[in-house]
C-alpha cells in the first residue's frame, strides 16, 4: 500500500522539491502553502489521516511548530508521524521541535536523498 504524506510549506520551489522527491519515491503526496490549510485538512481527515507529516517550522498565520502541538493534542492524530523541516537549525529550534513531539528533523538546505532516507525512517517506524 501507498503511503499518502502531507506537506505544509510556504516557500514555493522547496514545497516543489519535496512533492517531487517524495512523489518520486511513490508516495501519495498532498502539499499545502501554510499550516492552517494543513490543519484544516488533518481535522476533516482525523478519522482517516495521512500516513506522515511534513511540517515547515516557519510559516504565515500557523506555524509548524503549533500545527505539530495541535496534531499531538487531537485524540485521533497524537500518534500521527511528524518530520519538521527548516532552515532555523540552531539547536534551540530543534529541540522545541522535538520537544512538542516531531519524529524527525530535516534542516534545509537538505540534499533530496537525505530527506526521502528521513521519511522512510518514520514509515518504518510506523
Amino acid at each position: 500500500m501507498t503511503a499518502e504524506i502531507v506537506i505544509a510549506e510556504d516557500d514555493e520551489t522547496t514545497r516543489d522539491v519535496v512533492e517531487f522527491n517524495l512523489s518520486d519515491n511513490g508516495w501519495d503526496v498532498l502539499a499545502f502553502t501554510d499550516g492552517d490549510e494543513c490543519w484544516e485538512h488533518l481535522e476533516s481527515r482525523a478519522n482517516d489521516p495521512p500516513d506522515l507529516v511534513v511540517l515547515d517550522v516557519m510559516m504565515p498565520e500557523l506555524d509548524g511548530v503549533s500545527v505539530l502541538e495541535r496534531i499531538r493534542s487531537h485524540d485521533a492524530l497524537v500518534d500521527l508521524p511528524v518530520v519538521m523541516l527548516t532552515s532555523r537549525n540552531r539547536e534551540e529550534d530543534i529541540v522545541q521541535a522535538l520537544d512538542a513531539g516531531a519524529d524527525e528533523f530535516v534542516a534545509k538546505p537538505f540534499s533530496e536523498v537525505e530527506l526521502v532516507s528521513r521519511v522512510e525512517k518514520v514509515l518504518d517506524e510506523v
